[in-house]
């Protein structure tokens, strides 16, 4: 019977988001197991739902970069980029992740396509000037960060391309600059990007962590849901550190550039993105824009829907 209640509870999410894109990002840590993942990001594409993935790679780029001899520096959360790195950063990346990517989707039935941002002009980007910056110790400092891009334009006729033929983009978190180099970009901000430039319905961020913490060292205080003002209350307080200050940029690019709801959610739990998409509880947090001025999940989902 818990079956079929679960069952009928799903199909008005069927019926919503059937048509609809998701851009779902994974974190390095999730990448060397993505079997059941895979399973699930098949299971939305056949259920009538876009995807595009966008994955991480920081745990990989470490290890082969301490392979090579090369250091891995991290400040607030962003890594510092050497031209050598960027090389490995690329191989590791296109290469490497997204041939395994590609491999476990194909097990699972489903077609996909690697690509980086830097590939067919999908992300522009300028190199990140030195900037002033508060370290998770409060530490004030003058940081380059190398060859770190910031995102200035976006052109998404190769994704729309790939969804209408059926396929699943898998994007590494790279982009190019109007002169040719190569640059690192944070793999949220790329999905976020993304996200808001082909209207999404939802930005996944899926972690290694329960959700977003009101204490980063408890995982019994992840939030059912917050807006943004309480992420901004949750940053005043020191509450997000680490991993987490660049997905909250990445969050607030993605909700004022119009993704009505992003999701941040534990991959390492089988079943979490469909149990997040597809149930009222779901198992993660929940971000909307504001509180006050966000429909219920299905009343927007069936408007988006019919819109389309």
């Amino acid at each position: 019977m818990e079956r079929v209640l679960s069952l009928l509870e799903a199909i008005p999410y069927l019926r919503a988001y059937a048509g609809q894109r998701f851009v779902i990002k994974l974190g390095g840590g999730l990448l060397e197991r993505p079997g059941s993942l895979m399973r699930d990001v098949a299971a939305l594409r056949r259920l009538g739902i876009g995807v595009v993935l966008v994955h991480g790679g920081g745990p990989q780029l470490d290890t082969a970069a301490q392979e090579r001899g090369l250091k891995t520096r991290r400040i607030a959360g962003r890594r510092i980029t050497s031209p050598q790195l960027i090389q490995t950063a690329a191989q590791v990346w296109r290469g490497e992740l997204s041939l395994s990517l590609i491999s476990t989707l194909r097990q699972e039935g489903e077609l996909a396509v690697g690509l980086s941002g830097a590939d067919g002009g999908l992300l522009t980007a300028v190199r990140r000037p030195p900037q002033v910056v508060i370290d998770d110790a409060g530490t004030r400092q003058t940081v380059d960060y190398g060859q770190v891009g910031d995102v200035v334009a976006y052109q998404g006729a190769a994704l729309e391309g790939m969804l209408a033929a059926g396929l699943i983009p898998v994007i590494s978190p790279l982009a190019m600059s109007e002169s040719g180099e190569i640059l690192n970009v944070n793999a949220d901000t790329v999905a976020a990007t993304i996200a808001a430039g082909m209207g999404a319905a939802k930005l996944i961020l899926m972690t290694t962590a329960p959700g977003i913490m009101a204490d980063a060292s408890d995982p019994s205080t992840a939030l059912h849901w917050v807006d943004l003002s309480g992420l901004a209350a949750l940053e005043s307080a020191g509450s997000l550190t680490g991993g987490m200050r660049p997905k909250l940029d990445a969050i607030r690019l993605a909700l004022r550039g119009g993704v009505p709801r992003v999701h941040v959610i534990d991959g390492r739990k089988p079943g979490a993105l469909l149990e997040e998409v597809f149930t009222t509880e779901g198992c993660g947090t929940l971000v909307v824009h504001a509180a006050a001025q966000c429909p219920p999940e299905l009343s927007f989902a069936a408007q988006a829907s019919a819109a389309r």
